[in-house]
């Protein structure tokens, strides 16, 4: 009894599956080795700083070329404050904007506006920059600096933090400028998410007499929860790493200080001024490559804390 042929097109159509099944593969394995290769990179490259310094490395704010003594505890805290500064002001400013695009403005309206948050997350980083340095800086340095430290400086708390001389760069500014660039990020995909929330879970909620607010925070929230974190980490990716904003407005002073109006500096803005200047295996080339893997490091943590947080709706 003979076996009947295999049809032209199957065979044809069962190499395509192959292909494609092979493609995905090398795919993944891709991002694995591009990941891994980065790793090793930034490792090996910071190893010699790593030895020499030990774990005093992570403690010390000194960051001298000319005595060859190097510590990432100045840029790491200006990376942290930046970032933290970024996001109190930017996610309440994205969550407001989103709900205020998916559920109250009209359609025609919400593309406009949709549109143009689409278009402000395209500007280039350098834009910003400029734009903090000739607008947020005077700003900081002629109104909002001279008003807090007139009106707080006795208070217990705020004052070591608002203290300083009115040169308008610093830590606060670079968290300002930080939050203009990564607010429509985090809008962007908050828009998707709340939009993805069906229709019938909102519409039962007014229907039994719940306000905006309730819908917001009873309805929209809970279920968009795993969403927005999602929105919030890649803000905040952005917020570690950004370089030239930051460069233009921080000050890029290596120093550790309790004020959020001093200059300062962050390991991005560090590493793009000094690299360039850094001879090759050199120890001071080594320390930017160990900060860069220590930012590395940062961001692996902050998206395994989200990932966790997210846990609870998996």
């Amino acid at each position: 009894m003979s076996m009947a042929p295999v049809p032209r097109s199957s065979k044809r159509q069962l190499g395509l599956d192959v292909l494609f099944h092979a493609l995905f593969w090398a795919s993944a394995l891709l991002v694995l080795l591009i990941l891994g290769g980065l790793i090793v990179l930034m490792a090996t490259g910071g190893w010699k700083a790593l030895t020499t310094f030990g774990l005093s490395f992570f403690d010390q704010s000194a960051w001298n070329p000319v005595k060859d003594r190097y510590g990432a505890l100045a840029p790491l805290l200006g990376t942290v404050l930046s970032t933290v500064i970024a996001l109190l002001l930017a996610i309440p400013l994205a969550f407001g904007t989103a709900f205020w695009l998916t559920n109250i403005a009209s359609s025609r309206l919400a593309a406009i506006i949709g549109t143009a948050v689409q278009l402000l997350a395209a500007v280039p980083s350098i834009i910003f920059g400029m734009w903090g340095f000739f607008t947020i800086v005077p700003l900081v340095a002629r109104y909002v600096q001279p008003f807090v430290n007139h009106h707080f400086r006795h208070v217990f708390i705020l004052g070591p933090l608002l203290k300083g001389p009115p040169i308008g760069t610093g830590v606060m500014t670079s968290g300002i400028v930080l939050a203009v660039m990564i607010a429509p990020f985090i809008t962007a995909v908050m828009c998707d998410v709340f939009g993805a929330v069906p229709p019938m879970l909102r519409e039962s909620a007014y229907g039994l007499g719940a306000t905006r607010w309730e819908v917001m925070w009873k309805i929209i929230a809970p279920w968009s929860r795993n969403g927005m974190i999602g929105a919030i980490v890649l803000g905040m990716g952005r917020a570690l790493g950004e370089t030239m904003a930051v460069t233009f407005v921080i000050g890029n002073v290596t120093s550790v200080g309790w004020s959020l109006f001093a200059p300062r500096s962050t390991v991005a803005s560090l590493i793009a001024l000094q690299f360039p200047e850094s001879p090759a295996g050199s120890l001071r080339l080594s320390s930017l490559m160990a900060l860069g893997f220590t930012l590395m490091l940062l961001s692996c943590a902050s998206l395994v804390v989200a990932r966790c947080l997210r846990g609870g709706r998996q």
